[in-house]
């Protein structure tokens, strides 16, 4: 007898009229036709069903922040870097805790089971540290969270950054940041990088580094980073997030750049939403979008992902953290619309940023965890293109969150159609 059979499933790979039985915690059957009783079931008859979205880049001790102490009126990067400086002496622990679990409520709702928070040390209080460190002790039953320690205002540029990054790390941080083009110059930025790589290797940590999030072709830090990874050996734990430069770079250095970055083993993440927004500000026509060459990453093999970054705070006023949101703009943004392409669009918010992240146990396989979201769509490119409900979402084996399936009822003289979107909805009535 197990706890909970899905049946009849959609598997992202393509699998199609597959049951999944759970017991306990974990996946005990992924077959068709499974010769079991359960003491659930759920009907997932043409629904996609996936392992939980995941957003490997997200800034929670900023979210739901809008607003305060002033709205981001330019809408630039730097005027959000200001706005926050700003908001940090008012800062609580309670206030900061209290935005980021209401967040993850949305997450859980929106079946993102995975976050990767960077957390800002430049304020000597470190705050944010301990509030989203308790908030990642009381989600792990509901959310795998981890946190970056990230010197926002630059590791040498601040003084106090090193001091802060080491007491966040000592407190139970799990990665090491750094965001070398804020640095005051580029020689700077560079040993920025290397000092940060350094220490992640001497503690056997991963590193997560806003790198080159810049319309200036220049800013080459990707490569240092790449270059520092190889020769520390951190191949497969080291991610360079933005990357925003490479969009503005000539095609004969990037074309030296990305075997550099494949053969170093360094993960990539773009983040659609906020790239496009606060990229190409300077510009007037042709004016640039900023997101990273993804489309050329992704063909590199390095793993790419895509992060939501913010979420109504001082660099992004919309958002409500629903990745298939970011997986469709990275789509369009990246004219990724081939078919696998399309298919890797949805592997960006799931299976690739659970390996950045080295999520243990992650996928639907006997054996992993019992983490699951059954979705109002047949296939991933449905998902996307409907950013389709999450009808549950499991964690555990236990349904965490549900929704009851999206319709529209269409009154016309010969009868009422019943719309949702889907391909399968273009009946006769």
């Amino acid at each position: 007898m197990l706890d909970l059979i899905i049946r009849g499933a959609t598997l992202p790979d393509g699998r199609q009229n597959i049951d999944i039985g759970i017991e306990n915690t974990r996946i005990a059957a992924v077959e068709p036709n499974l010769q079991a009783e359960a003491t659930a079931t759920i009907d997932a008859t043409g629904r996609l069903v996936t392992p939980p979205f995941v957003d490997a880049h997200i800034h929670l001790d900023s979210t739901l922040s809008l607003g305060q102490p002033r709205m981001n009126l330019s809408g630039t990067l730097l005027e959000g870097i200001e706005i926050w400086g700003e908001l940090k002496p008012d800062l609580t622990i309670g206030a900061i805790y209290q935005r980021a679990k209401n967040l993850c409520l949305w997450s859980m709702a929106r079946g993102t089971l995975g976050i990767r928070s960077h957390v800002d040390v430049c304020d000597d209080r470190l705050l944010a540290v301990q509030a989203l460190l308790k908030l990642r002790e009381e989600m792990k039953p509901y959310i795998d969270i981890q946190l970056v320690a990230f010197p926002q205002d630059g590791y040498l540029r601040y003084g106090n950054s090193e001091a802060n990054l080491q007491r966040a790390l000592d407190m139970g941080v799990d990665v090491i940041g750094g965001i070398p083009h804020f640095e005051r110059t580029m020689d700077d930025g560079r040993l920025s990088v290397q000092a940060l790589v350094r220490l992640a290797a001497e503690r056997g940590l991963m590193v997560d580094m806003h790198c080159d999030e810049s319309d200036d072709p220049l800013s080459r830090h990707i490569e240092t980073l790449a270059a520092e990874t190889a020769r520390h050996g951190m191949g497969g734990r080291v991610t360079g997030s933005h990357l925003t430069s490479m969009h503005s770079m000539d095609n004969y250095y990037v074309s030296k750049l990305i075997p550099l970055i494949a053969s170093s083993g360094v993960h990539a993440i773009a983040n659609p939403l906020i790239n496009i927004t606060l990229q190409g500000r300077h510009d007037t026509y042709p004016k640039r979008r900023g997101m990273t060459r993804v489309k050329e990453l992704m063909a590199a093999g390095i793993t790419t992902a895509f992060g939501h970054d913010d979420v109504m705070d001082p660099w992004y006023t919309l958002g409500s953290h629903d990745m298939l949101e970011v997986a469709s703009m990275g789509l369009h943004v990246g004219q990724l619309t081939g078919l696998e392409e399309i298919k890797s669009c949805f592997a960006a918010v799931t299976a690739n940023p659970a390996k950045i992240m080295g999520l243990q146990n992650y996928g639907i396989a006997p054996g992993n965890h019992a983490d699951l979201v059954v979705l109002q769509a047949p296939d991933a490119f449905d998902a996307i293109r409907l950013r389709a409900e999450r009808l549950y979402v499991i964690r555990r084996g236990k349904i965490l969150a549900q929704a009851a399936p999206r319709a529209s009822q269409v009154h016309l003289p010969g009868g009422t159609a019943t719309v949702d979107f889907t391909r399968t909805d273009l009946t006769a009535f």
